[in-house]
C-alpha cells in the first residue's frame, strides 16, 4: 500500500479526502495542528474506514517539527496539501495571519518533499485565483486576475512557489487543484463539515433551518446576475475527494503531460445564493430566515469552471447533483444536532 500524508486531514476537505484515498487503496497518515480541523473527523474517517488514521498534532510553520513527520515516515510517495486557513473575511481583516500561515507552512512541506524524495505532491487551490474574470465558464488557462482578498492572493502565490519548483526539479510532480465550492457531507453523514461560527453558505444555511443561528444575510443582491446575487459553482465534497484521488493516481502512473499541471474541479453549472437557497429548502421542507443585505468585501461576482479537462484527463466524474449536495449537507446537521443532545443527556 502506497502511504498518502494528507495535511490539514483533520480539516472538511481533507478527512472525505482520506476516506477517498482509503477506499481506493491507499494508506494515510494525517497532519493537522487542531487549530481549525477536530479529532471529530478522525473518529468519523475510522468509523467509515473500519481502520484508525495516525495524525501528528504538528504546526507546518514549524520546519523542525515538519521534518520529523518524514523522519518517521520514509516510505511516504505522496502528499496532498491542505493545510492552510480560508476565510476571505479573515483574511481581509487580518491580512499577516493569512501570508505567514498559508505561505510558511506551504514552504516547509515542499522543502521536505524534495529533501526526502516524494515526488508526487496535490496543492489545495481555489477558483479564487481567477478573481473577477470575464470569461465563463473560466478555464485553467485564463489569467489569473488581481485577486479579491489576502485568502485569494496566498493561493496564487503558493501557486506559483509549486510551479517555480516543478521548474526546478523535473522529477518532482505537482498537481494544482482548484476548486469552486465545496458543499455537502459524506453519504453516511458520519462526517461533514464541522463550523461553529459558519462562514460559508451551506452550513449557514443548515445551522440556520436548524435553530443555532436565528436568521441568514443574503450579502449582495444588485449584482449583475440572474437574481442579483453571487453565482458560485457548487460541488460535492466527496467529488472533490476523489478528484485528488484521481490526480496522485494521475502522476503516479506517469500520465501527466508536464511536473506541474493545474485543473478546474467543479460541476460546470453557476447556482446562485437565491438558488441555494430555495433548492435547500425545497430539500428539507424546511423554510429559511433569510435577510437581504449589502455587499461583502472580497467576494467576486459570478464564478464556474469549465471542468472539461479534470473530466477528461483525470478519469474523473460528477457523481453528486445539487439536491444531494443539499440532502447530505442536511442530514448531517441533524445527525449534530442528535450528538448534541446525547451530550447534554449525558
Amino acid at each position: 500500500m502506497k502511504k498518502i500524508l494528507v495535511t490539514g486531514g483533520c480539516g472538511y476537505i481533507g478527512g472525505h479526502t482520506i476516506v477517498d484515498l482509503i477506499e481506493n487503496g491507499f494508506e494515510v497518515i494525517s497532519v493537522d495542528d487542531l487549530s481549525r480541523g477536530s479529532l471529530r473527523m478522525l473518529q468519523g474517517i475510522e468509523k467509515i474506514a473500519g481502520k484508525p488514521v495516525k495524525n501528528y498534532k504538528v504546526n507546518l510553520c514549524n520546519a523542525d517539527d515538519t521534518e520529523t513527520i518524514f523522519i518517521e515516515n520514509p516510505d511516504i510517495v505522496g502528499i496532498i496539501h491542505f493545510a492552510a486557513f480560508k476565510s476571505v473575511p479573515e483574511s481581509v481583516s487580518e491580512p499577516l495571519k493569512y501570508y505567514r500561515n498559508n505561505i510558511d507552512s506551504l514552504v516547509n512541506i515542499l522543502q521536505c518533499a524534495i529533501n526526502y524524495k516524494v515526488n508526487h505532491f496535490v496543492f489545495s487551490s481555489s477558483c479564487s485565483v481567477y478573481g473577477n474574470t470575464n470569461v465563463l465558464p473560466v478555464e485553467e488557462t485564463a489569467p489569473l486576475a488581481e485577486p479579491e482578498s489576502p485568502y485569494a492572493r496566498t493561493k496564487q502565490i503558493g501557486e506559483a512557489i509549486c510551479r517555480d519548483m516543478a521548474k526546478q526539479y523535473p522529477g518532482f510532480n505537482v498537481t494544482l487543484l482548484r476548486y469552486f465550492n465545496p458543499v455537502g457531507a459524506h453519504s453516511s453523514a458520519i462526517i461533514g463539515e464541522l463550523q461553529e461560527k459558519p462562514e460559508n453558505l451551506v452550513p449557514v444555511i443548515t445551522q440556520t433551518a436548524i435553530g443555532k443561528c436565528n436568521e441568514m444575510q443574503v450579502f449582495g443582491t444588485d449584482y449583475s446576475t440572474r437574481d442579483g446575487s453571487c453565482v458560485r459553482d457548487y460541488i460535492h465534497v466527496m467529488d472533490i475527494a476523489n478528484a485528488h484521488t484521481k490526480a496522485l493516481q494521475y502522476t503516479m502512473d506517469g500520465n501527466n503531460e508536464s511536473n506541474c499541471e493545474v485543473f478546474n474541479l467543479g460541476t460546470g453549472k453557476g447556482v446562485t445564493v437565491l438558488e441555494l437557497i430555495n433548492a435547500f429548502e425545497k430539500v428539507s421542507g424546511e423554510k429559511l430566515n433569510y435577510i437581504l443585505g449589502p455587499r461583502r468585501a472580497g467576494d467576486v461576482v459570478e464564478v464556474y469552471a469549465n471542468n472539461a479537462k479534470a473530466r477528461a484527463l483525470l478519469d474523473w466524474d460528477i457523481k453528486y447533483g445539487l439536491d444531494q449536495m443539499m440532502d447530505t449537507a442536511w442530514r448531517w446537521e441533524q445527525t449534530m444536532k442528535r450528538e448534541a443532545a446525547k451530550v447534554q443527556m449525558n
